[in-house]
């Protein structure tokens, strides 16, 4: 909360917050569309809980929350459980629930205002692209709100609505990996037709190489450290089905009619993929329910704990590394997300992010008399859909939830902190489908030839 408050006086510093997005950057950037402004400022909110969020679960900062007053008093009874909850075993782990709470409910609140505005004459697009002043006061008010929400069933509830929220943002993330993927070769294919071929070509094998060099040994590691001789089956399985799966995708990737039917697919982007899929088994792995198993799990749910506070009691130490990894790709996303639309038309429909007549028209009024400011580009037609940018936001604030979190959730006693199956499922489901995407940008050129997919 300290944290929300201390970045109010730093937004308050801006004299425009109140405006519309098109004063945001005061004469000091460059010009830029209206559009772009207004996602990015969004996206700042997003980033601002998040930031909060990990602040309230760093050790030393988690040891402090309990004093906040009705948040942990001497522990809470809960339906369908017997005497009471340690509640200062999961002060992070409320802490997280409640501010991505907030930050759901402020892009849900959104997304609900925003349903087919159509261009920046609708009156709604005012409020979209402007009081931004406002727009944070209202995201303080929810975060405050958000922590007086008594146990109960919450986390329970909200741990299901994490689970289906990250599953979804994880497709999300495969689109726009694919997506770049195809639009990284096919940007560099057109260079060395343009000149200077060898470069480029060795360009592209270094990446590949390196990317099929990493996803080996990355299942040497998982085989190693998330497998035994004597046991662990669902591990063993789980491993061998994505390293098939992913041998499968590349060699389709470079089938003679495949190759005729989309001249730039190649092994960069089935590298790519691959890469991302293996990441995916290892966070899945890394969620297995058995120690023996999942040597990462050992502290975490035998004893609740890596950390120590000076009076004894022990706190939980959330990250690991998938977490860290998971952060950086949930930051690259958003920002994708905020800042450009795709190369390719398909795309741009399936994220509805599709050019307005504005932009087609190129029209760049905010360019002339070279005055730095933003300029409205959503007169004739928004550049996004509005709705659906917040849900997306939603969505990214739901899978920061639960990779803050690890994907735990307190057990049926409420008295310690495990990792359930339905996470390790939801993941190993997300990269397999994932992969039927992927093979689908394949084959669906072939089998549907009339159609245009470029």
């Amino acid at each position: 909360m300290g944290a929300c408050l201390g970045v109010c006086s730093v937004l308050s510093c801006v004299s425009c917050l109140c405006g519309s997005a098109p004063c945001l950057l005061c004469g000091c950037c460059p010009s830029t569309k209206n559009s772009t402004i207004t996602r990015l400022c969004f996206t700042l909110f997003l980033f601002l809980g998040t930031l909060v969020s990990i602040i309230m679960i760093v050790p030393g900062v988690e040891a402090e929350l309990h004093k906040l007053p009705g948040f942990c008093e001497g522990g809470t009874s809960v339906l369908g459980t017997n005497g009471k909850v340690n509640c200062k075993s999961f002060l992070g782990h409320k802490s997280v629930y409640r501010m991505c709470f907030a930050t759901a409910a402020f892009f849900f609140l959104f997304a609900l205002m925003m349903v087919c505005v159509r261009s920046s004459k609708d009156p709604r697009a005012s409020i979209q692209n402007g009081f931004w002043f406002f727009k944070f006061l209202i995201l303080i008010g929810i975060t405050v709100g958000a922590f007086y929400i008594p146990d109960g069933p919450f986390t329970s509830v909200w741990f299901y609505f994490g689970v289906v929220g990250s599953f979804l943002f994880i497709l999300i993330q495969l689109i726009l990996l694919i997506d770049f993927a195809h639009s990284w070769s096919q940007i560099w294919l057109h260079n060395a037709d343009e000149g200077n071929a060898k470069s480029w070509y060795a360009a592209l094998f270094f990446f590949t190489f390196l990317f099929y060099a990493v996803s080996i040994a990355a299942v040497v590691l998982l085989y190693v450290y998330y497998t035994k001789t004597d046991g662990c089956t669902e591990n063993k399985a789980l491993i061998s089905l994505n390293l098939i799966f992913c041998v499968v995708v590349s060699v389709l990737s470079i089938l003679p009619k495949i190759q005729d039917a989309q001249p730039h697919s190649g092994l960069l982007q089935a590298s790519v993929i691959t890469l991302y899929t293996m990441f995916i088994t290892w966070s899945a792995l890394a969620n297995v329910p058995n120690k023996y198993c999942n040597p990462t799990l050992l502290v975490r749910v035998e004893n609740n704990s890596t950390a120590t506070v000076a009076n004894g009691e022990q706190l939980t130490q959330w990250w690991d590394a998938p977490s860290i990894v998971g952060l950086v790709i949930f930051v690259l996303c958003t920002l994708f997300i905020s800042i450009r639309s795709s190369d390719h038309a398909q795309v741009n429909k399936m994220m509805l992010t599709e050019e307005s007549p504005a932009m087609l028209s190129g029209d760049n009024a905010g360019l002339d008399d070279g005055v730095h400011q933003a300029y409205d580009n959503e007169q004739d037609g928004v550049s996004y859909n509005y709705t659906f940018f917040h849900i997306c936001l939603l969505l990214a604030s739901l899978y920061i939830m639960m990779t803050l979190t690890n994907w735990y959730r307190p057990d049926e006693h409420q008295q310690k902190l495990t990792s359930p199956w339905t996470a390790v499922w939801v993941k190993i489901a997300s990269s397999w489908a994932g992969l039927l995407l992927y093979v689908w940008t394949l084959i669906a050129p072939v089998v549907l030839p009339d159609r245009d997919f470029g």
